[in-house]
Parts: C-alpha cells; sequence; structure tokens
C-alpha cells in the first residue's frame, strides 16, 4: 500500500515555490551549523544574534536562487548543469553576504548585520554540500521508487572514453531506465583494472561465461563512436557466444540536440554486423533531371528501390515495368499515395520483344535501368530455359531496343554469382554482361554493368528466410558450416547503381568493395540471438548441404580480371579479358533461340561454349564438365 502510494506520488512534480522553501530551509540551517562549526562545535556563540541574522540571509539567498533560477529544475532529473547552477547561487549568496557586512561595519549597523568572514566561507561551502546533497538524495530516492515497478536488468558499458561516459550519465539520469550498470569494458590496457564512478573497468577476456553468470549481466551497450567495423563484428560475435543482448549507441550526429537520450541506444541489427562501413554516396541529380527513365524488374527489391530514389528526382517522366502485377500495383500505389505524378505503371514482360519494342518507342526513355531477372540458384538450376529466356533473353530484347530507339545509358544489374559461375543462373547473368560488352559501339547508347553481392532484406534473400524459421521456432536451414556470401543493403545497392549511371561511359563493369565475406552460419546465430533468443537452446540451426550449382566462396572478379580505382574508394571498374566479339554474339543469339522443349543438358552445354569457366558444383551438369 506505501509502495503504491510512493509510486503515485514519485508521478507528480514538485511546485518550484516548494523547492525554493527547501532551498531557504537548508540555508537557515547550515547557517546555524557554520557557527556551530566555527566555534569548535559548542554553542559558544551569541544564539540570540544569529537568529536575527537569518532573516537578511534568506532575502539574499532568495534573490541569489530567483537570479540562478535554480528552483525552476525537476529535482528528480537533476543533473551536471543543475549542479553548477546550485554552486553559482550560493557564491552569489556568499558575495551579498560579503558586501552587506562591509557595509554595515563601514556605516556602524553591525549590531544588526555582521557575520565574520570565516562563518560566510563555512556557510558557503555547506551550503553547496547540503544544497547538492539533498537534491541528489531526493533524485536516487524517487529512482528507488520507480525501480520497484520497473524490471531491472544488469549492463556492461563497452567503452570508457567520453561517448561511454555520457552513455553512463543518460542511463543515471533517466528515473524510468531499467538498466542497473555493474562496469566498463574497454580496450586501452591502461583503463583496465580502474574505477570510474566506482565502477570497474574490464577488458573483453574478462568477460566470460563464468562472469556473465556471476554476476547476472544480460546486455551490453558498445559506446564507441567511429568503431572500425571488423572491430564490432568482433566484439558483438564474442558476446552473442556468451548469450549477451547487445545495444549500440548511435554516432553522435544523431543525436538530440548534441545530448543522448537513452531512447536513442538501439539493437545492434544486421546491418551494423557487415563488416565495414555503410557506403555513403551523394548521387548526382542531373543524369536524372528532365528525362524520361524506365526501369525494368520496377516492383521488385532492387527495382522498387532504384524508383524510390528516382521518383526524389526532377525526372520528366518515370516508366515502371514488370509483369509481376499485384507487386507492381502496390508500388504504384505507394507513389500515388505520395502525391507523385507522371510515374507509369507498365505490365509487361521483357522476354516480349515487340512489347519492349511497342514501350520503347511510345515513351523514348534516356535512361534504361534492367533489373528484370530471375535469380533464385536452386530454381535456375532445374528450369535453364527459363534462365536463358529471361536471363539472357529478356536482357537481349531490352539492350537492342535501347540501341534501336536511341537510349543514352543502358546499365545491367548483375550479381556476384557471375563470376566463374557455378550454376545457371550466375552463367546466365555472366552472359547477360557479355551481351552488354558486344554492344558497345553499336550505337550511342553507353553499357554499364553493376556488380554486386547478396542483398539483405531482398525478396528471397536468407534474412527474411531466418526471420521466417525462427517465428516458427526453427531451426534455421545452413547448406554448410563454411559458406560465406558478401552482403549490402538494399540502399547501398542502388546508390551503386545510380552512381554506375552517372560515371559511366560505356563497357564498364563496376563492383563494389563490399569488405570482408560474412559465414552465414555466424549470421544465423546472430539473427537468434537479436532475436531475444538463445542458440540452440532455442532456436537450433540445420546444415542441409550445399544446393545444386551453390558455392562456399563467392567472388567479385573472375579469371583474368582485375580493377582499376574511381573516384569513389568503394567502387571499382573490372577490367575484363578479351572477348571475342563476332563469335561471343554469334553464340548468344543462337542460345536465345532455344525452346522449351530443348533438353536442359543441351541448353547447359551451349552455356558452357561461351563461359568456358562456368565448371558446375553439385549438380547434375557436373556430366558436362566430365567431358572437357
Amino acid at each position: 500500500m506505501i509502495y503504491k502510494l510512493l509510486h503515485k506520488i514519485s508521478h507528480k512534480y514538485a511546485s518550484k515555490w516548494l523547492i525554493l522553501a527547501l532551498d531557504l530551509l537548508i540555508v537557515a540551517i547550515s547557517l546555524f551549523f557554520a557557527y556551530f562549526i566555527r566555534f569548535n562545535f559548542k554553542i559558544e556563540f551569541d544564539l540570540p544574534l544569529m537568529i536575527t541574522q537569518i532573516p537578511y540571509v534568506l532575502i539574499a539567498a532568495m534573490i541569489s536562487f530567483l537570479a540562478v533560477r535554480s528552483h525552476k529544475g525537476v529535482v528528480r532529473f537533476t543533473g551536471y548543469k543543475d549542479i553548477i547552477n546550485i554552486i553559482i547561487g550560493v557564491n552569489i549568496l556568499a558575495t551579498l553576504l560579503i558586501i552587506s557586512t562591509f557595509f554595515s561595519r563601514k556605516f556602524g549597523y553591525s549590531e544588526v548585520f555582521d557575520i565574520p568572514g570565516s562563518i560566510i566561507y563555512i556557510h558557503l561551502l555547506l551550503n553547496i554540500l547540503l544544497l547538492i546533497g539533498f537534491k541528489l538524495f531526493i533524485k536516487s530516492l524517487y529512482n528507488a521508487i520507480s525501480n520497484d515497478f520497473i524490471a531491472t536488468k544488469k549492463i556492461l558499458i563497452y567503452g570508457a572514453g567520453n561517448s561511454g561516459m555520457i552513455t553512463y550519465q543518460a542511463i543515471s539520469n533517466d528515473p524510468q531506465n531499467s538498466y542497473i550498470v555493474m562496469g566498463f569494458i574497454d580496450d586501452n590496457e591502461s583503463k583496465v583494472g580502474k574505477k570510474i564512478n566506482l565502477l570497474p573497468v574490464y577488458n573483453l577476456e574478462r568477460i566470460t561465461s563464468d562472469f556473465v553468470e556471476r554476476c547476472n549481466v544480460e546486455e551490453v551497450i558498445i559506446s564507441i563512436q567511429n568503431i572500425d567495423p571488423t572491430r564490432l563484428l568482433q566484439i558483438t560475435g564474442y558476446l552473442f557466444d556468451l548469450g549477451l543482448h547487445v545495444k549500440i549507441v548511435p554516432p553522435v550526429q544523431s543525436w538530440i540536440d548534441g545530448d543522448l537520450s537513452i531512447g536513442q541506444i538501439k539493437n545492434v541489427n544486421i546491418e551494423d554486423l557487415l563488416g565495414r562501413d555503410p557506403i555513403s554516396i551523394i548521387n548526382p541529380t542531373e543524369e536524372y533531371d528532365h528525362r524520361v527513365i524506365l526501369i525494368t524488374g520496377a516492383a521488385g527489391s532492387i527495382g522498387s528501390e532504384i524508383c524510390r530514389k528516382v521518383s526524389q528526382y526532377d525526372y520528366k517522366r518515370l516508366i515502371l515495368v514488370d509483369n509481376a502485377e499485384s507487386a507492381l500495383y502496390d508500388l504504384q500505389q505507394e507513389f500515388r499515395q505520395q502525391g507523385l505524378e507522371n510515374i507509369e505503371a507498365i505490365v509487361a514482360d521483357v522476354r516480349n520483344r515487340a512489347r519492349i519494342d511497342q514501350i520503347l518507342n511510345e515513351h523514348k526513355p534516356k535512361v534504361v535501368f534492367h533489373a528484370a531477372a530471375y535469380k533464385h540458384v536452386p530454381l535456375m538450376e532445374n528450369n535453364p530455359y527459363e534462365a536463358v529466356s529471361v536471363n539472357i533473353g529478356g536482357t537481349k530484347n531490352v539492350a537492342d531496343m535501347a540501341v534501336k530507339h536511341g537510349v543514352d545509358k543502358f546499365v545491367l544489374i548483375s550479381t556476384d554469382k557471375a563470376v566463374n559461375p557455378t550454376n545457371v543462373m550466375g552463367a546466365t547473368k555472366r552472359i547477360a554482361e557479355l551481351y552488354a560488352t558486344c554492344l558497345k559501339g553499336k550505337g550511342h547508347t553507353k553499357f554499364i554493368t553493376t556488380r554486386f553481392g547478396n542483398v539483405l532484406g531482398s525478396n528471397g534473400s536468407v534474412i527474411p528466410l531466418f526471420k521466417k524459421q525462427i517465428e516458427k521456432g526453427g531451426p534455421l536451414t545452413v547448406t554448410h558450416k563454411d559458406i560465406t556470401r558478401y552482403f549490402m543493403t538494399i540502399p547501398e545497392a542502388c546508390q551503386l547503381v545510380l552512381e554506375a549511371a552517372a560515371m559511366g561511359n560505356g563497357g564498364e563493369i563496376f563492383v563494389f568493395d563490399m569488405g570482408e565475406p560474412i559465414k552465414i552460419f555466424n549470421l544465423a546465430k546472430n539473427m537468434i540471438i537479436l532475436s531475444g533468443l538463445r542458440y540452440p537452446e532455442d532456436v537450433d540451426i540445420k546444415i542441409t548441404g550445399l544446393r545444386p550449382g551453390e558455392k562456399i566462396y563467392e567472388e567479385l572478379l573472375a579469371d583474368g580480371e582485375n580493377t582499376t580505382k574511381t573516384y569513389h574508394e568503394k567502387i571499382m571498374i573490372a577490367k575484363s579479358r578479351y572477348i571475342d566479339i563476332d563469335n561471343v554474339e554469334r553464340q548468344i543469339n543462337k542460345l536465345t533461340v532455344v525452346t522449351s522443349l530443348t533438353q536442359p543438358l543441351e541448353i547447359v552445354s551451349s552455356i558452357k561454349l561461351i563461359i568456358p569457366e562456368y565448371i558446375s558444383n553439385n549438380s547434375t551438369y557436373e556430366v558436362l564438365d566430365i567431358k572437357k
């Protein structure tokens, strides 16, 4: 009952005049103790005279506190600036008392107001001690009452520098927080073993499973500004293995008015664990202003994000082409709700050459982003005709019509699976790259290829799959314990595509510095822990074996390729090996006339003739490689 009453009271704020009255009471009490201390803790001073001085002291104190407005502070939120304000106020008080004593002595009123200097200085120190102590005591009492109604968790702060101290203060000053800080972790050995705010500083090796269990630590907040992404990956991996939840303090630029609040401390996301800095590109707008822009595969993960980014520019007209009716309709409605104009959604299949010809003839785009493709490795391994018809035939149709109708730039979106392919999907994307190369110089259209790895959150990617499996209670399925992949976010992928369109002069294959590849097994473990669960107690991981055509390690450069730098350190140009353009084009034209009745082995055999580096892996088409 008492706790409920206190909890109810704790949600009310004290009047500023009540705070002022309490401050004045403390000033009066401290005056008595100043005399008491000055006279060796004996009441050997003129007590009636001291009592007559109290009203004058209180008037001076009221003037001082009103001047600095210390009474307006909310006691439960007392912080560093409030303490400084109190110190300024009591110094003003001491100054007023000194001045008053000086003039009372000079004009013969010492019998009315004459406080010895030693009393004033002792009074000053006592005021600082008692006023600050009183407010901090009320703050602690409020926090203690509030915490009785909040489930608390014990945490560690990673980083004992300035950012770590600010994080500690933000936690300490928030009465509604559920954290109890147990200490700090820091990589600087000179800090390890010392104490900050009476809390110990540990190194990471000190945080073991025994330590976590003994201290009941549940969470670690990483508070290091400009932390190296690789180091962040190492730290989080180590902490995840201990079953700890991990949060991270955002960059100081995103703090509100330069102050960190506990609400800004966010969970670590998969995007934070890419092992590299996020790619930041300010895309030029002049390439897209006042132009008709056409995007194929517009309703897909990459295509739709390109549409969203281009829609922010001063385009003339935006043409969205896709054969996925429902997804295209959703995208169209999204733009309509935003009030965007001059956007037209067209349901069409890139395999229909006449239809593509009609669309380009009618709208006459100047920039084409070709994102339409089949991309699922196992499905395309079993359906090579479909992979050829869309990834090669569809690309050929759009590219040919781009030349015919005078498109300025054609941007092909490719994949790292096109590099030294081991599957049908990657091989057909590599042939699409080659066809774009074959068209160089056959019109004024500039053909540009972008090549990047797996995209986090894209349709059919591993992240949505893992999320669904976690929701069902697992297990998460990983094909091989050592399988690794390069990852990027959808916004990063689209920034690369848009930048490639701007800087490309035709014939280039742009590749992306994607940092270190990530083990899918570790990614799965991290996702389990980020979901608030434990591996393997709550959700397990099952190794299912490599799928047909699947690689253990992906590459960004093919055999015989190297790179040259561009003006952006994260974007490079792959220098491809020499190809016989006439021969390759002739073979591609022959391949694209295959029908659905053509046997898969025959189709794949024709693909391998064009791509000699295509060696099947874990696939029925390995028999074709044995014959070589």
